[in-house]
C-alpha cells in the first residue's frame, strides 16, 4: 500500500469550501491518510501557497503527529501542542496553527497539503518556522503524501 493523503473536505484539485479560508470560518479542513511506511516514527505536515504574490506563503506547520494516527480533524485546535503531543509552528500570518487561503483578488491559488512520515521524533519547539522545519525533517523523509486545492477571490 501506498502512503496516501485524502480530505473529506474538498476533492484533490478542486476548489476549497469558503468556511476554511478567511472568508469563512477560518477552519482546517479534515485530512486522512493511510499507508505510512512502517518504520514511520511521527508525521510532519507543511500546508502552503506557492502563488502568492511574495513568493511561498506558510499556512500551517504541524510536526511529531503520532505514527498510529490517521486523521487530523476539522477545526484543529490553533494551540502550540495538541492533546496528542504533535506540536504547531508559526505560519506567515504570524499565528501558530491552521490559516487558511486568503488570496489576493485575481486568478485562484493552488494550496498543497504535504503529509511526511519520518523516522523520527523531532526535537523542535513550538512555534518553530517553515525553514526550521523543513531542516528538521530533511534527514528523516521515508515518504510524502500530498492533497491540493484551489481557492480564488
Amino acid at each position: 500500500m501506498s502512503f496516501a493523503l485524502k480530505s473529506t473536505s474538498f476533492p484533490n484539485g478542486g476548489v476549497i469550501p469558503t468556511k476554511y479560508t478567511c472568508d469563512g470560518a477560518d477552519l482546517s479542513p479534515e485530512l486522512t491518510w493511510d499507508g505510512a511506511p512502517s518504520r514511520t516514527q511521527s508525521l510532519t505536515l507543511i500546508a502552503d501557497d506557492p502563488d502568492a504574490p511574495a513568493g511561498t506563503w506558510t499556512h500551517w506547520l504541524l510536526w511529531n503527529i503520532p505514527a498510529r494516527a490517521t486523521l487530523l480533524p476539522e477545526d484543529t485546535p490553533k494551540a502550540p501542542l495538541l492533546d496528542n503531543g504533535a506540536r504547531q509552528g508559526a505560519n506567515d500570518f504570524k499565528r501558530i496553527g491552521y490559516g487558511g487561503p486568503c488570496p489576493p483578488p485575481g486568478k485562484p491559488h493552488r494550496y498543497f497539503f504535504k503529509l511526511y512520515a519520518l523516522d523520527a521524533r523531532l526535537e523542535l519547539k513550538p512555534g518553530a518556522t517553515k525553514s526550521e522545519l523543513e531542516l528538521a525533517i530533511q534527514p528523516h523523509i521515508l515518504s510524502q503524501a500530498q492533497w491540493m486545492g484551489t481557492y480564488g477571490r
